[in-house]
């Protein structure tokens, strides 16, 4: 495996002073099959989203998805902006990720956001770390440069897993975001692959 521009050696801190997870911060590795998401993720993928929408700020969305959302969603990431699922014992969804486009124009054609969500039972398991890790080779295999974290200020899980993915902080968007009747910060971070 070749390493990628923009990832740091290891054993070498981050420049954001931010310190890796350590590998035993996994409390119990899970195997999982990735795959790229289908028509048949739908509900496995929406279950797992909507929990994040209801009880947590993961995501900044308020409002549950159906599973007719959920299919629409499905459909727009194929091709160079990917969704993969995760599949656990029985073929269960215990996660999923996605790359979509950062900005609409033109000149940010080579940049992409990530998203990563694994369902409650399954976390500390690795499954986020080895969707990211294959949504940062298929970014790379589809020609992007860059890939964009935004993560909710307070979700140190997230923060830990994209930095131990060669992700660097970039910047804080302060209380840009309101859930929960809180102000929510966004923590950018990057990648160069």
């Amino acid at each position: 495996m070749t390493e990628r521009r923009g990832r740091p050696n290891p054993g070498v801190p981050p420049r954001d002073g931010s310190r890796p997870v350590p590998s035993s911060a996994v409390t119990r590795p899970l195997p999982v099959h990735l795959a790229l998401a289908s028509a048949v993720h739908a509900e496995g993928t929406r279950a797992i989203y909507n929990r994040a929408i209801e009880s947590t700020t993961a995501t900044f969305e308020m409002t549950p998805k159906s599973l007719s959302d959920q299919l629409e969603w499905i459909a727009e990431h194929s091709g160079a902006y990917p969704a993969l699922v995760a599949l656990g014992p029985d073929n269960q969804v215990v996660g999923f990720g996605s790359l979509s486009p950062y900005r609409p124009r033109p000149a940010y054609s080579t940049t992409v956001e990530n998203s990563v969500y694994v369902h409650e039972d399954f976390q500390r398991m690795g499954i986020g770390r080895a969707i990211l890790e294959e949504l940062l080779r298929l970014a790379q295999a589809h020609g992007f440069h860059a890939v964009i974290a935004r993560i909710a200020g307070g979700n140190e899980a997230s923060v830990a897993l994209h930095t131990a993915c060669g992700f660097e902080v970039i910047g804080v968007e302060r209380e840009v975001g309101r859930k929960f009747g809180r102000w929510l910060d966004v923590v950018c971070m990057q990648c160069l692959i």
